[in-house]
Order: structure tokens, then C-alpha cells, then sequence
């Protein structure tokens, strides 16, 4: 395994211990299992754990972004755009990445663990807001939309959707508050973008 092989796995492995047992519950040790490197493998390629975790954290902020802009980006209305960012697949129950990382005191303690998760949910509400901006600059939705406002509701009920999920022990919460959401929106679409829309 090259060493640039074996940092991506320390990354990687250090990405999912975060995700799944939070950053107090990352030991070095369980790194190196998880990426199948030596102690000295990892301290070769970074300074300690803080140094890791930082490069993880960094790494799923841009992961998130690649996979939202992914469908924020594609053709179609603005309510297909953000139903598609709604809808997309994911691992419910595991909640977000980095919403859950939010939730760490240790991460949030950290300025630099801390700065790729305002930066990217500060990014995703700037972005949803820009499509939503187009929707109702085109006449999809009306005048009354607040795009900076609902971007922010956006992500607010996604994140709560992963809360919900999580306590049911089901993903259904999270399909009905992000269903319920796009219902809401629907309200402001003007008629062109309601029937587009309706079939996604």
C-alpha cells in the first residue's frame, strides 16, 4: 500500500469512527484497525489524532457539498432541484455526518473541527437559496418566497429529519418532515412550477 494509499485509509477510517462514535470515541487505536495501518504509518502522515480529525472533518464537508450540489446543479425547475436534494438516498439512521459532528462538544470546542461544518451548512443554505432565487426570478414561485429564508428551513428540517429518524428507529419521520416541507413550498409556486413539480 503506497503512502498516499495509506493516508486516504487513515482519513477514510477516521471519517466513519467520527460518524459512528463521535470524536472522544475515536482512539487512535481504533483508527489504525479500521484502516489496517501501523501506528508508525500514521504518525508519519499526521501529527496525532487532532491533526486526522481535522483532515476528516474536512474531507466530509466536501463530500456533503459534491453530493448536494450534485443535484442542485442539474437541470429542471427549482422544486425538482431541491425535491431531488431532498429525496436523494441516504443513511437516515446513521443521521449526518456532519450534523451529528455538530452535536460532538468536543468538535464544536475546536475552532478548527468546527469551521468546515459552519462553512458548509453556511454554503448549502447560500446554494439552496440561489436555486429557490432562480425559481422565483423565472416565475416559478412567487414574489412572496423568501429564498434566504427557506434555504435556512431547508436545512433546519433535514437536519431535524435525521433527529426524528433516529428516535423512531425508522426513516419514515424523515421522508414525512422533508415531504411536509416540500408541500409548503408548493404553496408559493405560481403554476408552471407546481405541475412540473408535482410529478417529482
Amino acid at each position: 500500500m503506497s503512502g498516499t494509499d495509506t493516508a486516504r485509509k487513515l482519513i477514510e477510517a477516521t471519517q466513519e469512527l467520527l460518524w459512528e462514535r463521535g470524536y472522544v470515541g475515536t482512539s487512535p487505536r481504533a483508527i489504525q484497525q479500521r484502516a489496517g495501518a501501523g501506528q508508525g504509518s500514521m504518525y508519519h502522515h499526521f501529527g496525532g489524532k487532532p491533526d486526522l480529525a481535522r483532515a476528516a472533518v474536512r474531507r466530509s464537508a466536501e463530500e456533503m457539498r459534491t453530493l448536494a450540489d450534485a443535484e442542485l446543479a442539474r437541470e429542471g425547475s427549482a422544486r425538482e432541484r431541491v425535491a431531488g436534494y431532498l429525496r436523494r438516498e441516504r443513511e437516515v439512521l446513521r443521521g449526518c455526518r456532519l450534523g451529528g459532528l455538530a452535536q460532538d462538544p468536543d468538535v464544536v470546542a475546536d475552532p478548527e473541527l468546527r469551521a468546515p461544518l459552519s462553512q458548509t451548512f453556511a454554503w448549502l443554505r447560500t446554494r439552496l437559496a440561489e436555486v429557490l432565487e432562480e425559481g422565483r426570478g423565472n416565475g416559478e414561485f412567487g414574489p412572496a418566497l423568501d429564498p434566504a429564508g427557506v434555504a435556512a428551513a431547508i436545512v433546519a428540517v433535514v437536519q431535524g429529519g435525521y433527529v426524528l429518524a433516529r428516535s423512531a428507529g425508522a426513516p419514515e419521520p424523515f421522508r414525512e418532515a422533508t415531504d411536509g416541507l416540500l408541500t409548503l413550498l408548493d404553496a408559493h409556486a405560481t403554476g408552471t412550477g407546481a405541475v412540473a413539480g408535482a410529478a417529482s
